[in-house]
């Protein structure tokens, strides 16, 4: 992650972090792994089987062995039960707060926009080369998996398709926060797979982009040339009110938190809002191209 020496980024929960601290942040598989091995060390220190918790926190040994394994996200209630049956120390409580998941998926340079994206009071994403992740559909994405290099593993595959999708929740699930889409129109006009593929994925692209807190902008083909044509970018808000930016390439991704790099990218992202199509226009326009298959 690419950010400038001195920089600092307003995190989660309003706290400051300093740059260097972002690539020094754990792979998320080992939070769950660390989580799982204090479960595991404070059950064995009072004494506890994995049946005699699972029967304190009322799940199967199997759940409890997952966890302590590092396999199994402990939901809300797992934790209370837990901390309450080991001791009262606090430690399961604030070790589930560092707790990611679906992040086994996600290319290792954009983790830590995703985490920025679930705490975000507001999104902007302008895209030019593909659907935006958060509005694709399944098979789009698959679509796109597949045919990435080098070949990913079946595995590695349902991975990437399963933290795509759990990206997506997030815009169901956080009503209040504005999305905002700006998209080339030709990135809606190139095939993948056979009509009904297509028209799946402008069903499912209406379909997201429809509630009041998201807007998609087409940039119509006779657009012409535009402020935003170094690339595709994104642009955040945090609960603390800073403005973050990212840029992705080939094999890497910029996080930016220089203020005056983040304000052009603003500036540009206005620009390019006022040129495109307005969102009944956008939403027209896929459904003719939907019309069209």
């Amino acid at each position: 992650m690419d950010i400038a020496e001195g920089d600092a980024v307003q995190g989660v929960g309003a706290r400051m972090v300093p740059a260097g601290e972002w690539e020094r942040e754990p792979h998320p598989s080992d939070s769950l792994r660390t989580f799982g091995a204090v479960v595991q060390a404070l059950r064995e220190h009072v004494g506890l089987s994995r049946v005699d918790l699972g029967d304190r926190v009322r799940y199967s040994k199997h759940t409890v062995e997952s966890v302590e394994l590092g396999r199994r996200m402990p939901d809300k209630a797992f934790v209370e039960r837990a901390e309450e049956a080991l001791g009262n120390t606090g430690a399961l409580r604030k070790a589930a707060r560092h707790l990611t998941r679906g992040e086994a998926g996600l290319a290792a340079w954009f983790r830590q926009w995703a985490r920025l994206e679930r705490e975000a009071v507001s999104l902007c994403t302008y895209e030019c080369r593909l659907v935006p992740g958060l509005l694709q559909s399944e098979a789009y994405a698959r679509a796109v998996f597949e045919g990435t290099i080098p070949l990913r593993t079946d595995e590695e595959l349902e991975q990437q398709l399963a933290a795509r999708m759990e990206r997506q929740a997030m815009m169901r699930e956080r009503p209040t926060v504005p999305f905002s889409f700006i998209v080339e129109e030709h990135v809606f006009r190139r095939r993948f797979g056979d009509a009904e593929a297509m028209r799946e994925l402008y069903d499912h692209v209406l379909e997201l982009s429809a509630p009041r807190n998201v807007t998609l902008q087409v940039v119509p083909l006779e657009a012409g040339l535009h402020p935003c044509l170094d690339g595709p970018v994104r642009i955040l808000e945090t609960p603390a009110g800073q403005r973050l930016g990212y840029s992705e390439g080939q094999e890497n991704g910029r996080l930016i938190s220089d203020r005056k790099e983040v304000s052009l990218l603003c500036q540009r992202y206005e620009t390019l809002r006022s040129q495109a199509l307005s969102p009944t226009e956008s939403r027209a326009l896929l459904e003719r191209l939907r019309g069209e298959l």
